[in-house]
């Protein structure tokens, strides 16, 4: 049986967390799918990168949506402002609006939005900002004169999401807490399995269908209850929970980025989302796309597939992939001659007795639970700083525990570009008075071993980058230095007993041939 090919669907934020996991999605569906990205390398080391149409372009620039939206039939909005500073609702009230008129110009058929789901009869001055300004997109979506789909959510379960992993670190690292009032507001989560099946099926409404949609799962739960289920599916002791009225939205939100690798900025709105009750109204989107057996996916099997693809290594995408507002994003200048004012180096090189593929393999898994290979104290108060600072400190960890793709978090870095067996190259995502990055780079010398050189560089902004690099620089000796020793004497070790399992394995062939 012959498939024909479905429209041609155009996904915004395909580096994020949903949109990373929609496209390959829509593309097992029959689609033709198109992503926008303001950086498209990033997009360069999915698996269905090689797919999928990548145009370059932003959601509050209409001049770069015109390309994007040539011949799309079906338009993803998965954008938006979660985690930013002050001025964010007028960023997505902006970007929301743009890309509603662009759409209907270029004649899109439908515009499918993944918004929050708010409380019914609480009127929208009461939400939080972050919820007052996903509905407030919702509405512009709906009144865009295109016919719309707006799917609204609460607390998305799923490997590597915000939701799932300040429920799974709260539950595992306290045993007995203190926690605020909103443990027992009751909420509906939702399968992110379901999620992208809505949205899948959404992209087939007829035209006469535009309107919002609440979506979640069968569970109806406090917080309270989610964390004692937690626990349960995952094999811990029962967890001793006690609410006090006194932990304020920011409060929380401090305490949440103490415990868990969601930094403050992003679990205040998370937090500020849990004070209200979120319930489904309505389950009218199963006359448009019906549920299969077995869906929506209960609570405690979400828990269990979650938590399954985490112990297989198989999270494909994580609240870390998109990069949080306010984050440097200026890549690595490349000019030699450049001229946009100081950029101070500190380089080291080793001769290592191991080949390049031994040395690729430590400096490809370096971070997350393998650490930075010197002086671990340093490092942790780095990360502690950071946190204090409101940035995202050293526990984003690592999406996989051997690969990294461009666009990955690796704790307060983000993978600018990989030459694979050769070049990593790192962009900081810490708080600091500049920029900086951090290579890697694995080089054969022709004699049976490997050249390894280190890079770290920093561009100060004003005084204080400057003040901040010569008060750091007596320490690179220990840090930097160490960690050039450190990933030389693995990769060597690496390298040894790889050769003496290479001897044992000669030695029992022959030791069999012998016998013959």
């Amino acid at each position: 049986m012959t498939t024909h090919p479905r429209g041609l669907c155009l996904v915004t934020g395909a580096g994020g967390y949903i949109g990373g996991r929609l496209v390959p999605e829509l593309l097992g569906a029959g689609h033709r799918v198109r992503c926008l990205a303001r950086t498209p390398a990033n997009l360069r080391d999915h698996p269905w990168a090689d797919r999928v149409d990548v145009v370059r372009g932003d959601v509050t620039d209409a001049a770069s949506l015109r390309p994007a939206f040539r011949d799309v039939e079906v338009a993803y909005y998965l954008v938006h402002s979660l985690g930013a500073g002050h001025g964010f609702e007028e960023t997505d009230r902006l970007a929301a609006r743009t890309f509603a008129e662009e759409a209907r110009a270029a004649g899109v058929r439908r515009i499918v939005y993944l918004g929050g789901l708010t409380p019914a009869g609480v009127p929208e001055r009461e939400l939080s900002p972050h919820l007052r300004s996903r509905a407030e997109v919702g509405r512009i979506l709906l009144d865009s004169g295109v016919p719309t789909t707006v799917l609204r959510a609460a607390v998305v379960i799923g490997s590597g999401s915000a939701s799932f992993e300040m429920l799974r670190y709260l539950t595992e690292r306290l045993p007995v807490m203190v926690t605020p009032s909103w443990v027992g507001t009751r909420v509906q989560p939702i399968a992110v399995r379901d999620v992208l099946r809505y949205l899948v099926g959404s992209a087939r409404m007829p035209p006469e269908v535009s309107r919002a949609f609440d979506i979640g799962g069968p569970d109806v739960l406090t917080y309270r209850e989610m964390m004692i289920r937690y626990a349960r599916v995952a094999g811990l002791p029962r967890r001793i929970i006690v609410s006090v009225p006194m932990l304020t939205p920011r409060l929380s939100s401090h305490w949440i980025g103490l415990v868990t690798p969601v930094p403050a900025a992003l679990a205040r709105p998370l937090a500020e989302s849990l004070r209200v009750e979120v319930v489904c109204a309505e389950h009218d989107i199963a006359d448009h796309v019906p549920d299969p057996p077995g869906t929506p996916v209960p609570f405690d099997r979400a828990l269990t597939l979650a938590l399954q693809r985490i112990r297989e290594a198989g999270v494909t995408t994580r609240w870390s992939s998109a990069s949080l507002p306010g984050a440097p994003s200026d890549p690595l200048p490349t000019d030699p001659d450049w001229a946009g004012g100081s950029l101070y180096t500190d380089e080291r090189e080793r001769t290592v007795e191991a080949g390049p593929r031994e040395l690729w393999q430590v400096i490809e898994g370096i971070g997350g639970e393998n650490g930075w290979y010197s002086f671990p104290l340093a490092w942790a108060v780095r990360g502690w700083f950071d946190r204090l600072a409101g940035g995202v400190g050293l526990r984003r960890g690592r999406r996989d525990a051997q690969r990294l793709r461009v666009g990955d978090a690796l704790d307060f870095w983000r993978v600018e570009e990989i030459e694979r067996g050769t070049l990593l190259r790192l962009r900081a995502e810490m708080r600091l008075p500049g920029l900086a990055w951090l290579e890697m780079r694995a080089e054969p010398d022709g004699a049976g071993r490997t050249r390894y050189r280190q890079r770290a560089l920093f561009h100060p902004r004003g005084l204080a980058g400057q003040l901040y690099w010569w008060s750091v620089a007596p320490f690179h000796a220990v840090v930097f230095g160490g960690m050039a020793r450190n990933i030389a004497r693995t990769a060597e070790k690496a390298a040894e007993k790889a050769a003496e399992q290479g001897t044992e394995k000669d030695l029992a062939t022959g030791a069999a041939a012998g016998a013959d």
